[in-house]
Order: structure tokens, then sequence, then C-alpha cells
């Protein structure tokens, strides 16, 4: 599917179908007419033993998830979000780990929205549900009064009698195996330590009437999982938000597109579709997808307060001036120094890199109200050694020498980033995955393959 929108995969919660998302598909239609290139398509994916799907065989979470990947692989997206109801929720939690790890074939993920979502952890439930729950279809399929059961027990308050009826004969027909399987297995398996805390934008919304998943428990179960996530409730809701608030979820989740997930570069979908090949190995897919989240703009920064990023933003504009959709390089080399990172290699008489990044921005506040020849001019003086304004805790050889590393920091983030790269024509990374290797490449380039590789043909071979 080369050329399409970007695109919000949607997966259900537990008894459900794909038609849960119809009332949100069809709002986002409006929101996003045809032709509006900062818009978002939405697929919903039935899940193995639900909807269309009920006949499918269910073996735990590992069956359902490697259907998701599978699924979405399929549709060959270069730029997607992943939302996850309830159940889904940790369906999806699971897919997005997987694919910041680099062990699915997939790349662009951009963001996460978890709509009153099941946590990696086991799920909240009081036992005397589960087993009534569990109960309901132990003699086959569950019946209308458990359905209706069901419903009134999740919604915070009545749902259009179509709607209501479309949640009713969905859950009659899912698999009373994946139902079960669900409440057994599914939602007490703990797959946090897998999930560890994931960087991607997510988005997290709760029911303000809804029980178990709540928004307490969303902050307490899911927040920790996203630590760059926006809580929104919906005040009054119950647990099936896309049917109970469908244009709110829907102008939510565009909203989260517009201001967070959709910010910043992306790759074409042929250079996408080669990052998730076999010529790119799972780590350095691993790599390239963290380096392709967006920046979250409103996220408070790590170790530098907002003055001096500020402060760092304007400088990075005059060292790496960018044009188009842009990599937010300060708030990138604030991250760095929160983790410790750099390439290890600081000037001899420089304090600390906090320490140096802290007196520097200080030395240099108020470049946010220049303009560029102004910024500039201050820059050149700073990189001969002649400015150390008053009062500055660096003087004017170390405000020197510091620039000098500043320089590396922001241009690293730059050129390592997989959009730039594709633009300067850049495909190294594309060197036959894992495959055993010889020593001695003669094929440069992510078309051709060495003769050791697998898949590689006779023509592919040069003397």
């Amino acid at each position: 599917m080369p050329g399409h929108r970007p695109t919000v995969f949607a997966l259900h919660g537990l008894g459900l179908s794909h038609r849960l998302f119809d009332p949100v598909a069809d709002r986002l239609a409006d929101l996003c007419p045809v032709g509006d290139p900062d818009g978002l398509d939405l697929i919903a994916l039935d899940l193995p033993g639900f909807g269309d799907r009920a006949g499918d065989r269910v073996d735990g979470l590992e069956t359902t998830v490697d259907a998701v990947v599978r699924a979405i692989a399929a549709a060959q997206p270069s730029c997607w979000l992943l939302l996850g109801h309830s159940m889904g929720a940790k369906i999806v939690t699971l897919v997005a780990a997987r694919t910041l790890q680099g062990a699915t074939p997939l790349f662009g993920l951009r963001g996460v929205v978890l709509l009153a979502g099941s946590p990696p952890s086991p799920e909240p439930m009081d036992e005397d549900r589960r087993a009534t729950m569990i109960d309901w279809v132990a003699r086959g399929p569950m019946d209308d009064d458990a359905a209706n059961a069901f419903v009134d027990a999740n919604v915070g308050g009545p749902l259009r009698p179509e709607v209501r009826r479309m949640i009713i004969d969905d859950l009659r027909r899912c698999s009373p195996t994946a139902w079960r399987d669900w409440l057994e297995r599914g939602s007490r398996t703990d797959v946090s330590g897998e999930v560890g805390a994931l960087p991607v934008p997510a988005l997290i919304v709760a029911g303000g009437s809804d029980g178990d998943l709540g928004p307490d428990a969303q902050r307490d179960l899911n927040g920790p999982v996203y630590p760059r996530h926006r809580v929104r409730v919906l005040d009054g809701a119950g647990h099936l938000l896309p049917v109970e608030r469908p244009a709110e979820v829907a102008e939510a989740v565009l909203d989260f597109w517009r201001s967070t997930a959709g910010r910043g570069p992306r790759v074409s979908d042929d250079v996408a579709a080669v990052i998730g090949s076999d010529r790119t190995s799972p780590r350095t897919r691993a790599a390239l997808a963290e380096r392709a989240l967006p920046d979250v703009p409103d996220a408070e920064p790590q170790v530098l307060d907002r003055r001096q990023l500020a402060t760092l933003g304007a400088l990075a504009e005059v060292v790496v001036p960018q044009t188009g959709p842009t990599i937010d390089l300060a708030r990138r080399v604030d991250r760095a120094l929160a983790d410790g990172g750099g390439d290890g290699w600081r000037h001899d008489g420089l304090p600390g890199d906090v320490e140096a990044y802290r007196a520097a921005l200080d030395a240099l506040e108020g470049l946010t109200d220049l303009d560029a020849a102004q910024r500039e001019a201050i820059l050149a003086a700073v990189a001969d050694g002649d400015y150390a304004p008053v009062g500055s805790r660096l003087t004017a050889a170390q405000l020197r020498l510091w620039f000098d590393d500043l320089r590396v920091d922001l241009v690293r983030p730059y050129v390592t980033h997989p959009a730039t790269m594709a633009r300067i024509g850049y495909d190294g990374w594309a060197g036959g995955a894992d495959a055993p290797r010889q020593q001695g490449f003669r094929l440069i380039g992510a078309d051709e393959r060495e003769p050791w590789e697998p898949g590689a043909g006779a023509a592919e071979v040069t003397p």
C-alpha cells in the first residue's frame, strides 16, 4: 500500500470485534477528508477468537500478538499508530514493545493510544466477578442475558439501541475458548518485565465512571509503562469508550497525532520496508525505531530547566538549520545528558557535562530574543574564544571548548535519524541482518546481497 496516509491500527476489547470502532472511524472520516495529508485512516482488526475470526485457534497472548503483527505487516505501513481498547491495549503494548526492540518486521510506529487499557501487569478484577463471567460460557456461547449483563456493567449511560444490539451480537458470537483464555490466563499474565518502560509517546484515555480500569488505574498501571504519556478522562463514561464517546475519542486521537505523534520527519515507504526487512538486523532496527520516534513538545526537560532548554533550541537552529518537519535536537541533547550519553570524549578543563551545559546556557541566556544575525555573531565570538558575559561561571576559553562539544552533540542526533540518512542516501544499516558473515563486503547498497547472504542470486555476484 505505498503512498497511503498515516494509519491507526485499532484492537478491540474482550468479546467485541472490529465493529466497536465503526463510530470512531466515521468521525475520523469526517475530520480527515480524502486528500488531507495530515489526516488519519483507521484499520480495525479482529483478534483471534472474536468477530469474524471467532473460529480461529487461540492459545494465549503469543497467538494474538503474532496475528496482529502479521496483519499490520500485510498493510505495509511506514507511519502508524496503535490503538487498543481494554484487552486490546495489552496486546498493543506487547506489539509496541517488540517493534521498538526490533523483534518484528515493522517500522514507523509513532505513538500509542490506550482506551480503558488493560495493563501489561495482571489486570485488576474482582475474583467473584471473574468466576461469574467465566460461567457465562461454561455451556457454550453466552446467551442474551449474560451479554446484556456485560453491557450494563460496562457503560456509564445508555447506548443507542442499534449500537447495543451490535455489541450483544459480537459478545454472543465470540469464541468461548477465547473468552475463557483471556479471563483465566491473558488478563492474569504479567508481561511487564518484557515490556519495561517504552519511549513511544502515548495517549491514555479513561472513562470517569469505569470501575477497575478507570483514571486511577490507568495512571498507576499504564502510566509508568509509557513515561511520555498524557491522560485524558471522559467524565461520566464507562468502559466501552469507542461506542459511548466515539466523537471525543476520534477527536482526541487526531489531536494526539497532530500535536505529538505526527511531529518530526518521516521516512518513505520504501525505506521503511527495507528497515523492516531481513536486510536490517533487529538490533539496528530497534535503534532506528527509537530514533524515529517523535519528540513530545510539552514534556518537562529532564536535566535542563525550561529557560535553558529554550536557549539550547535557539543554538540548535543556528548550528543545525532544518527545513520541513524538524527534529527537536534540544530535547534529544537534554535526554542524552540525563542518560549519561555521549561519545565519551570531553575537553579537559571543563566541568562535568550537566554542569557545563547549565553554566554555558545560563551565560547565553537571551539568545532567544535575538534575530538570526545577532545569534550567529555571538556564536562566532564564542567559537573564537572571545565571549564570556559578566557573571558567567565559565571563562571564554571554557565556553569555546563547550561549544566544540555542543556542535557534536547537536549534529549526532540529526545525522543518525533515519529520515536524515534516507535524505543523504545512506543505507549502511542494511548490511544483511544477522546472517553468518564472511570478512570483506564487495557489494555496497541495500539493493544488493553478498554471495554468502540468504537470498543472493547469481546476478548479484560480481567477480
